[in-house]
């Protein structure tokens, strides 16, 4: 998955330069654009993005993965032999899931912030001194952990959802592909879904 969140970190963060360029620059604030470029990416677009990339990739791959053992009843087939289907195929999946995640999320918003930066300097005219000045000043470790946490949560409902869909197949190769896509939708939806607690409790609590 490394590639792809790179590429999409990196396309987001010029995004986001542009987009914050073309409002600051009506009160001549450009030089808040890493402000904003980098708090977004850390508290929200990072982890966010990161995570439903991971549920349209890791998370379908679980889900099939177990839908079709279940299905060829090889997940019986360890229940007979006395090995625990959960222990054997989901806690390994969610572990690394929670160690991976954030991982990536931090990649994310390292290439995100970068490229806003390159783009700025490139295309905005923001001195790249400035750009590294305001966001050194502006980002507080309580953005990058806010972000950690929630990529946690988010890795943990993505192998929760994933691998329980995965054990509900049942008819065949087309409950597995059915299963897949329920895996995706209701992945996403509980990462915008617990994003916005996250960021209400935030909020509320700041």
């Amino acid at each position: 998955s490394l590639l792809i969140v790179s590429v999409i970190a990196m396309c987001t963060g010029m995004i986001l330069a542009l987009q914050s360029a073309q409002q600051l620059e009506k009160i001549g604030a450009t030089s808040y654009v890493a402000n904003l470029v980098g708090v977004t990416l850390l508290r929200e677009l990072g982890p966010l993005l990161t995570a439903i990339i991971m549920a349209g990739r890791s998370g379908a791959a679980y889900t099939a993965e177990i839908g079709s053992m279940r299905v060829a009843e090889e997940v019986d087939a360890l229940e007979v032999i006395g090995v625990d289907p959960i222990r054997f195929l989901v806690w390994p999946k969610f572990l690394a899931m929670l160690f991976m995640l954030p991982c990536l999320t931090m990649w994310a918003d390292m290439v995100g912030i970068l490229s806003g930066g390159i783009f700025s300097g490139a295309f905005l005219g923001i001195n790249y001194g400035v750009y590294y000045e305001q966001s050194v000043n502006f980002l507080k470790p309580m953005d990058v952990y806010q972000g950690l946490v929630k990529s946690v949560s988010f890795g943990a409902a993505i192998t929760l959802i994933g691998c329980w869909q995965g054990f509900l197949a049942e008819n065949g190769a087309e409950d597995v592909g059915n299963r897949t896509t329920n895996s995706v939708v209701q992945s996403i939806f509980a990462i915008v879904l617990l994003d916005l607690t996250f960021t209400a409790i935030n909020y509320y609590f700041r």
